[in-house]
């Protein structure tokens, strides 16, 4: 399938725009429904919490974001936008604090490409609740469709696919959303193989969380424009100068994914939603749910350890392995610096990841005898993509030891419960709601099938 000059894998967009356009509500199952909400849940949830970071306020002071008036609500303000620039502000918040979900297939975040462009929608278009929900499912299908065609090649050049591949997963949503035809849902999707960007040397700066913004708005944009008869290439992705050449390399891909059928079950069905515990990147999380069982296990005293080793998969560690963290943003992307948080601490919470707490003299100290390492591939022990393995070497000479196999974030038999999400519900929006609003919001949401008008639920999202 290598071979896009073959008749059976040309025209990619116009499969997916007709799968886009003829997706059957009734395929969504009671279990995808529970996925899809937590997923919109968590999001909201996070976004709250990331409109503080400096990112979004520095887009907030920014002449011309933002500025025009419109039905979209900027969350956490009094200020309505247009669709386009909601898209844009909240999907930054979103990603500012790196504490939304991701997938190991996505290879990144599948809610934040989705959720504030849908929601900006809602106040622009009077959206119901169910309405949102299967244009969720019809988007993240997308995005889980296109990293199965690309990954892992295109996730080891560099890019980002919560924006590269997110992109696509907007546009489809939205494009559901507005009712587009299949020709026009195809231009729609053309137009944004030409906006999709994001690079992972940018993570661990403000940059990151741009790419969520910046790709849910152009997503936004380019439906817009395939609604007005805006014109594109409806052969980009399969072209010899198109995306999947272009972004992965001739032979470096696999097109069937993106033409298969929409048979049940549906990639929300599948255990890939992993809902984030840590507010930091998830390929850190399987160490630190190991140091967290071995500090807890063995009533590790920090003041007598020597040394504490760390081994993840060398993929893991190519943007995590940041020994001496100077800012917020670099802690998230510092195995270090969560492990020994953990060590000290037997927590890692929100506050964790704070200006005046990543200078912390008791983590600092244990950050100097923190050692990181590949794993090997071996038989024996972890060596997996998703496994981790953690060692305290006490001052008497003692090494312990935990592993952790195939952990990717809270999914599948790991899952996080609703009382779990609940609470980290509160704890993000605690700045801007009060425990009474925050726990009706989160309800809300959590029955989202039952809302009539989106609106209902996110007038409480804005500034009191």
């Amino acid at each position: 399938m290598d071979d896009l000059n073959n008749a059976d894998s040309a025209h990619i967009l116009k499969v997916l725009a007709i799968n886009i356009c003829e997706f059957e509500p009734a395929t969504i199952t009671p279990h995808g429904l529970h996925i899809t909400k937590m997923g919109i849940t968590d999001t909201i949830g996070v976004t709250i919490a990331g409109l503080q970071e400096t990112c979004v306020q520095v887009l907030l002071k920014t002449p011309g974001v933002g500025d025009s008036i419109g039905p979209a609500l900027i969350f956490g303000t009094n200020r309505r936008t247009s669709a386009l620039d909601a898209a844009f502000l909240n999907g930054t918040a979103s990603h500012a604090l790196d504490f939304d979900d991701f997938s190991s297939v996505m290879g990144g975040h599948q809610s934040v490409p989705l959720v504030a462009p849908l929601f900006a929608l809602a106040d622009e278009l009077g959206l119901s609740g169910q309405t949102i929900i299967e244009a969720y499912v019809v988007g993240l299908e997308v995005e889980h469709r296109f990293a199965r065609a690309v990954h892992p090649h295109h996730y080891d050049k560099g890019w980002h696919p919560t924006s590269t591949l997110g992109i696509f997963g907007t546009v489809a949503a939205c494009a559901y959303v507005k009712n587009l035809d299949v020709e026009k849902t195809a231009t729609a999707l053309a137009i944004a193989a030409s906006m999709a960007s994001g690079l992972k040397a940018n993570f661990g700066t403000m940059t990151k969380p741009l790419h969520v913004g910046h790709s849910a708005r152009s997503g936004l944009l380019a439906t817009y424009l395939a609604a007005g008869g805006f014109e594109a290439n409806t052969s980009i992705i399969e072209h010899q100068q198109g995306f999947l050449n272009v972004y992965n390399g001739k032979g470096l891909f696999d097109p069937k994914p993106l033409i298969e059928s929409w048979s049940v079950p549906l990639n929300i069905e599948l255990p890939t939603l992993s809902l984030k515990q840590f507010a930091c990147c998830g390929s850190m999380h399987q160490a630190i749910f190991a140091m967290l069982d071995l500090a807890k296990g063995e009533d590790i005293d920090p003041t007598c350890v020597a040394g504490v080793d760390i081994r993840l998969h060398q993929r893991r560690l190519l943007h995590t392995n940041n020994q001496f963290p100077t800012s917020v943003l670099q802690a998230k992307f510092s195995v270090q610096y969560a492990v020994a948080r953990v060590l000290q601490y037997r927590t890692l919470l929100l506050k964790d990841f704070a200006e005046d707490t990543i200078a912390d003299p008791a983590v600092r100290r244990l950050l100097y005898i923190t050692s990181v390492h590949p794993l090997h591939e071996t038989d024996e022990g972890p060596n997996g993509l998703w496994d981790a393995r953690v060692s305290v070497t006490l001052n008497d000479g003692r090494v312990l030891t935990r592993d952790v196999i195939n952990m990717v974030g809270r999914c599948g038999d790991n899952a996080m419960t609703c009382d779990e999400l609940h609470e980290k519900f509160n704890d993000c929006s605690g700045f801007l709601l009060s425990k009474e609003t925050s726990d009706q919001v989160f309800n809300s949401l959590m029955s989202l099938e039952q809302c009539g008008h989106l609106g209902d639920i996110t007038k409480f999202l804005a500034a009191e």
